[in-house]
């Protein structure tokens, strides 16, 4: 059997302070890069819009491996029916990546001459049976204590709709009737019969698929009612070898969403470091949610954004439009009203071992702002045509770069656990390549 995942349920004002004291820096500057999911080789992505009880889920299938393989198995606190199902649209997930990724800004000091003013900021359904492998009749499946609730096809997937009695009899009853799971997934299953949950379970119509000319598997997008905000990971370790990445967007209209079974926690952020970095965001990224895993104890959640997300500041990419943000699952916005919809980014890389529990989330009123932000600080270069460069606050500003290179660099070895003399000799080389002209010049 190839391996395979199974996806779990759930969705420019320049400050520059000529001193030797920290820089109280504004959220604003020029975007430069962002840390998106293809930073990981495999980075489940989950859409979670939340209003009340209500929930529109949206599961990102990061599956590889032969189509005709595919299987998902997912606990869910009710009977869906079809018209609470449909494919979403993989290019929204994009954007929300996209939107609310880790992201790279820079600012460039202003002439120390003349410097200015300090601004000091803290789709449709399709009927029908589907499928290569017959269901079993309903003798069989009374005999393992399985009930089939629903059963339906929506785009290129034939789902059906499970409860059980028992672990042991629904593990039988997906061998049997064609669902590739991993042996021994009785285990996982049987605290969800215990909680009289549901069984979400998807295969691919290969015709429907093959017809359809797809060459990845689209979204697929649920919608429920249920007062259980929860998120159960335990069925996508079954087949995990190492660690796995999953990114969660909760749309709200209220605020900031946390996980209460785990601390949440935000990610590292408004961190001056050399600007070597900009060439190497991608790596410098990995290697500080890395670290910050680790010193952790590799068991908390990390927000990595929240935002109202009307708006964004630096912005990576435009903010989603009401169409998107209707695809993206949100049940709330009306025509002709301000949206009101607070998103929130969550990083979970998890093990068996460090989180034994499904996920718990909470909706919370806090609008805080946040975001993962590093900040390239670019001296002053001057020119030939510059006037006044020998001013006292030239002189000042000359003096204090090398001590600020140096903080940024130990700054740089603290969140990486890279080495202090590495990144020193980086740095350096980075900083003679584009040294102010008069650098050599002025008699300092």
């Amino acid at each position: 059997m190839k391996q395979f995942r199974l996806l779990v349920m759930l969705l420019l004002a320049l400050v520059i302070v000529i001193s030797f004291a920290p820089t109280a820096w504004a959220f604003c500057g020029f975007y430069v890069a962002k840390a998106d999911t293809k930073l990981y080789n495999q980075a489940s992505q989950v859409v979670i819009a939340r209003n009340g009880d209500r929930t529109i889920l949206t599961m990102a299938n990061d599956y590889q491996g032969e189509v005709k393989d595919f299987a998902l198995v997912v606990p869910v606190p009710v009977v869906l029916q079809q018209d609470q199902v449909n494919v979403g649209d993989p290019k929204i997930i994009e954007r929300l990546d996209a939107f609310s990724a880790p992201r790279l800004v820079e600012y460039f000091d202003p002439d120390p001459c003349s410097p200015p003013p300090v601004n000091r900021v803290g789709g449709a359904t399709r009927g029908g049976d589907g499928g290569d492998v017959a269901l079993q009749s309903s003798a069989a499946d009374n005999a393992l204590g399985v009930t089939v609730e629903a059963r339906f096809s929506v785009g290129e997937y034939d789902i059906v709709i499970l409860s059980a009695k028992e672990s042991n009899g629904l593990e039988t009853w997906l061998n049997r009737n064609g669902y590739r799971i991993p042996q021994g997934a009785n285990q996982l299953l049987r605290p969800y019969i215990r909680q009289n949950m549901k069984f979400f379970v998807a295969k691919v119509n290969l015709e429907e698929f093959k017809e359809a000319g797809y060459q990845f598997l689209r979204p697929i997008q649920m919608a429920y009612e249920s007062p259980k905000f929860m998120l159960p990971i335990r069925l996508g370790m079954m087949n995990a070898t190492t660690e796995q990445d999953l990114i969660i967007y909760v749309l709200s209209p209220q605020g900031q969403a946390e996980i209460t079974n785990y601390r949440t926690v935000n990610i590292p952020s408004d961190a001056e470091i050399p600007v070597f970095v900009k060439n190497e965001f991608g790596d410098f990224y990995n290697a500080i949610f890395q670290t910050a895993y680790t010193q952790e104890g590799k068991k908390v959640a990390f927000r990595e954004y929240a935002w109202d997300i009307g708006w964004c500041d630096p912005c990576s990419t435009d903010p989603l439009s009401p169409e998107e943000l209707r695809k993206s699952g949100v049940f709330w916005l009306r025509p002709n009203t301000p949206s009101n919809v607070f998103l929130t980014r969550l990083h979970v890389r998890y093990t068996r071992d460090k989180f034994p529990e499904d996920l718990m989330f909470q909706e919370t009123s806090n609008r805080q702002q946040f975001q993962g932000r590093y900040i390239l600080r670019h001296p002053f270069v001057a020119s030939p045509f510059t006037e006044n460069v020998s001013c006292p606050a030239a002189r000042q500003y000359q003096r204090s770069l090398n001590q600020r290179l140096e903080k940024e660099i130990q700054t740089l070895a603290k969140l990486t656990g890279w080495n202090a003399q590495d990144i020193r000799k980086k740095a350096n080389l980075s900083q003679s390549q584009s040294a102010p002209w008069w650098q050599n010049v002025l008699p300092y």
